[in-house]
């Protein structure tokens, strides 16, 4: 027996861990480039980067002074900090916080947590934090205010870093060829008298590498609002499993919860990487057969290609992705069950009824980036606040004018043409400090409208900051 408990904990102290949490942030030329492993998996964000670091903490100040110019002038600046800490060679401190003032509210963040108004001028607060403890290297928890994201493409319609961040708890479990991740999201709303309301999110994801140069995903998520008008639920026990499946799980509670499910894949040769995605919120192949255009048969595609290549000193990146979304697809009844934060989607920032094709141009040299985007898309938006065509996910799908003979693009049909090209120089790499300038056209078909700014300033890019949709 002793000679059992001694070999056990010999084990134990070689697999001893610790872990780095690295940013959520876009693809860029220079980023190490992994080869092709069973035991790498790439689709969970933010990555896990195994260090051996002694206990430190490190404060940095970070800015963001942003001018826009498009027929006006607006005006950003903001200022904060960034904490990046190490204990004991199992936990991870990272915060990052910055306020900023605006003179307009076009000039705020889409994911400001906190916003108010000192002076008639718009402020906002943008807040992300985790702690991470990583006893040893097959598990790692995680608790913080951020967002997650899970996915190879540009976009994710399985759950991206749009949007507002949240609180949540995180399990990661790696061993073998698999890595498997628990997440617990806790998520708000406005009712119509402005009043904040409670809901929750258990989600699952399951990477299995066969091969070295195939990845297969399973995700599995659950909307449920602990309490509404007739019941206090709080939070379902059921859903702390972290292994059942909650399709069945939801059908044994007798709820209306809503469940999404989804298949993720990709394939890596070299320094290139084909992947998709599959995401079904409700499907019955009886009606997808029957090419009637059901409402129920809610579901999304995602195709795409990336690579990284050099030229000289050159570093160049590209994509190319493709992302096609049913009408009422993340929609619900009500905002309580739907896939939504604070009035904001959690996968496609398009909600859904579209198609998009869009591609990515990157390279870089030394402090040097240079980044071309481009999107087309063909979207159907709803033309009153009575009717739902499937576009916008908080809108109830019991509002829908028909059951059949729906399809992608109804509704108020619009097409968009978007564009944006960055020059950028990096200033301190710790805080990803930067001076930039921006060029967005945006052309809008049917009717024609043309909208083009010119963005400059410095800033300490620490998250994505979208404005490509």
């Amino acid at each position: 027996m002793r000679r059992i408990v001694f070999i056990l904990l010999f084990c134990y102290s070689k697999l001893v861990g610790q872990a780095q949490i690295e940013s959520i942030f876009e693809s860029l030329p220079n980023d190490s480039i992994e080869s092709m492993s069973i035991s790498v998996h790439s689709s969970i964000l933010p990555r896990l980067k195994t260090i051996k670091k002694e206990s430190s903490i490190a404060l940095a100040g970070i800015i963001d002074v942003t001018n826009k110019l498009d027929g006006s002038y607006y005006n950003r600046m903001g200022a904060g900090f960034l904490v990046n800490g190490f204990l004991a060679k199992k936990w991870h401190l990272k915060i990052g916080t910055i306020f900023s003032t605006a003179n307009s509210e076009g000039q705020l963040h889409p994911t400001s947590m906190f916003e108010s108004t000192i002076k008639d001028k718009p402020v906002f607060s943008d807040f992300r934090g985790r702690v991470s403890y990583t006893p040893h290297s097959m598990f790692n928890f995680q608790v913080g205010i951020d967002h997650n994201f899970i996915g190879e493409g540009c976009r994710s319609l399985f759950l991206s870093d749009y949007g507002k961040p949240y609180p949540f708890g995180q399990l990661r479990v790696k061993f073998w060829r698999l890595e498997y991740l628990v997440l617990y999201q806790f998520f708000r709303e406005k009712t119509i008298n402005n009043e904040w309301f409670q809901k929750n999110a258990a989600t699952h994801y399951l990477s299995l590498n066969p091969t070295k140069w195939l990845n297969i995903g399973l995700f599995e998520t659950v909307l449920f609002q602990p309490k509404d008008t007739l019941l206090n639920r709080g939070y379902e026990l059921e859903y702390l499993n972290p292994v059942i499946f909650y399709r069945p799980q939801e059908y044994a509670l007798g709820s209306s919860d809503n469940v999404i499910m989804g298949l993720g894949f990709s394939v890596k040769r070299k320094k290139q990487q084909l992947y998709g995605q599959i995401v079904m919120d409700e499907f019955i192949m009886k009606e997808f057969t029957s090419n009637r255009g059901w409402w129920g048969n809610k579901y999304g595609l995602q195709a795409g290609l990336k690579g990284r290549f050099s030229i000289g000193k050159w570093n160049y990146f590209y994509r190319t992705e493709i992302n096609i979304v049913r009408p009422y697809t993340y929609a619900h009844r009500g905002s309580g069950q739907n896939y939504g934060n604070q009035g904001l989607a959690l996968a496609h920032p398009y909600g859904a009824n579209f198609k998009e094709l869009l591609a990515e141009f990157k390279f870089q040299k030394n402090n040097i980036l240079i980044k071309a985007f481009v999107n087309y898309a063909e979207r159907g938006i709803d033309s009153s606040a009575s009717i739902s065509y499937g576009s916008n996910i908080y809108a109830s799908y019991l509002n829908r004018p028909f059951d059949y003979g729906n399809k992608i693009g109804q509704g108020l049909h619009l097409e968009q043409l978007k564009s944006i090209f960055t020059v950028a120089y990096q200033i301190h790499k710790e805080t990803n400090l930067q001076l930039f300038i921006e060029d967005h056209l945006s052309y809008i078909f049917n009717p024609t409208l043309v909208q083009h700014a010119f963005i400059f300033g410095i800033r300490s890019q620490l998250w994505n900051d979208y404005r490509n949709y």
